[in-house]
């Protein structure tokens, strides 16, 4: 899957597809898995990660079996695919690749294309009662619109892919909102002036029932994800719920308790706001645009530290004059290539770095990066990794 075939996270442009024919193709050559097992869409620039887990995560706790389909993954390729928390057996990947193998290579499907026919036909197959499913980039076009959900949830709009999406955030909302279907009611998780008439129209025109979370009162419930980011992200979760509730899902209360505060346990969620050691301090966390970076930034500016070790690794499409001026300048910084063809040269980071007043070296790897970064770290000190899923991927 991965040699064969072009994937967008590894290699970029060439890879993306603004086209559902492929995918249609396969779902009738698998006999429609889509239709077959309960759904709720989820699509956004940020959080849709997170929102996805939390969902599963209550689902799960409430006595349901839960699919989980998200991307890209960290360490392993099934983390793209889960029931009630477990990847999806080694076995069953190859089994379908096997099975389907001829149809694949005919029809020259993207890595993308195929690893949501596999997420589709298993979840059928294991006769999930329902799973959640996080669109790739966009949403009209990507390979998951093809389902028919309970519920869409839109988290926000930012400034991510550009390229494939459009250059204002209306623009990208106008993509993000084609997961929104006739009378399927949906959530949007964040208000925002530039957007809002877009979502309107779209439910609008589409008959479908709007709710917008930030209107809406909730409980206080904590989640066992310490990202600051959370709270938005909480209550697009709890309206989800809600509406779900109303469509007759029996979601007690203490499923939602449970489900907040074991989202790691429940779903194997990991890279958002990640302490993996506390002498030094070490943090990762898998933001990688400008609207997420501020948050993260800023949480980070809330620590207590002696020193501040940033270990950054960035893919080269990444818009580096909106990220690289969030970065604090008194901190100490290991730059490195992450390791996949669309991975920026450590040297170019590090020269377009010191434009905006941040020092450091440049490492061969991020292994390298952040052993450097240990050896010159004390007790007090912290050390963040990110700018990318894969870089975070690779300390983990």
């Amino acid at each position: 899957m991965f040699e064969q075939l072009p994937m967008y996270q590894r290699v970029g442009k060439t890879a993306f597809k603004k086209d559902l024919s492929n995918t249609l193709k396969l779902a009738e050559h698998l006999e429609h898995p889509e239709g077959k097992f309960k759904s709720i869409h989820v699509a956004g620039t940020n959080g849709k990660g997170s929102v996805s887990h939390m969902l599963a995560s209550v689902l799960q706790a409430a006595g349901y079996k839960t699919g989980l389909y998200t991307s890209p993954h960290l360490k392993d390729f099934r983390e793209r695919i889960r029931i009630n928390g477990r990847v999806i057996p080694q076995e069953d990947v190859v089994a379908f690749i096997e099975e389907n193998q001829t149809f694949l290579g005919y029809n020259r499907l993207s890595f993308f294309e195929m690893t949501v026919g596999m997420a589709f036909d298993y979840f059928a197959k294991e006769k999930v009662d329902i799973a959640i499913i996080e669109t790739g980039m966009g949403g009209r076009l990507d390979s998951t619109n093809i389902i028919t959900p309970e519920l869409a949830v839109i988290t926000n709009i930012g400034l991510d892919h550009t390229a494939f999406l459009g250059d204002t955030l209306a623009e990208i909302a106008g993509e993000k909102a084609g997961i929104i279907k006739k009378g399927i009611p949906v959530v949007i998780g964040e208000k925002q002036k530039e957007t809002l008439p877009v979502f309107k129209d779209r439910a609008q025109e589409q008959n479908a029932e709007i709710y917008f979370a930030e209107e809406s009162t909730f409980p206080v419930y904590h989640t066992d994800l310490r990202g600051h980011y959370q709270k938005k992200n909480i209550k697009a979760v709890l309206q989800s719920l809600q509406v779900l509730s109303d469509l007759g899902w029996k979601i007690p209360e203490e499923a939602i308790i449970n489900g907040l505060n074991n989202v790691k346990l429940h779903t194997g969620l990991q890279g958002r706001w990640d302490v993996l050691r506390e002498k030094p301090k070490v943090i990762c966390d898998t933001a990688h645009n400008a609207e997420g970076l501020k948050i993260v930034i800023a949480q980070l500016k809330k620590e207590h530290f002696e020193n501040l070790h940033i270990v950054l690794g960035v893919v080269n499409d990444k818009d580096l004059t909106g990220v690289l001026p969030l970065f604090p300048k008194d901190a100490r910084f290991y730059f490195a290539k992450p390791d996949v063809p669309r991975g920026l040269d450590a040297n170019l980071l590090k020269e377009e770095a010191s434009r905006f007043g941040l020092e450091g070296k440049a490492y061969s790897s991020v292994h390298e990066a952040f052993l450097a970064a240990e050896e010159d770290s004390l007790d007090e000190d912290l050390i963040f990794i990110g700018g990318s899923n894969f870089t975070v991927a690779e300390v983990l």
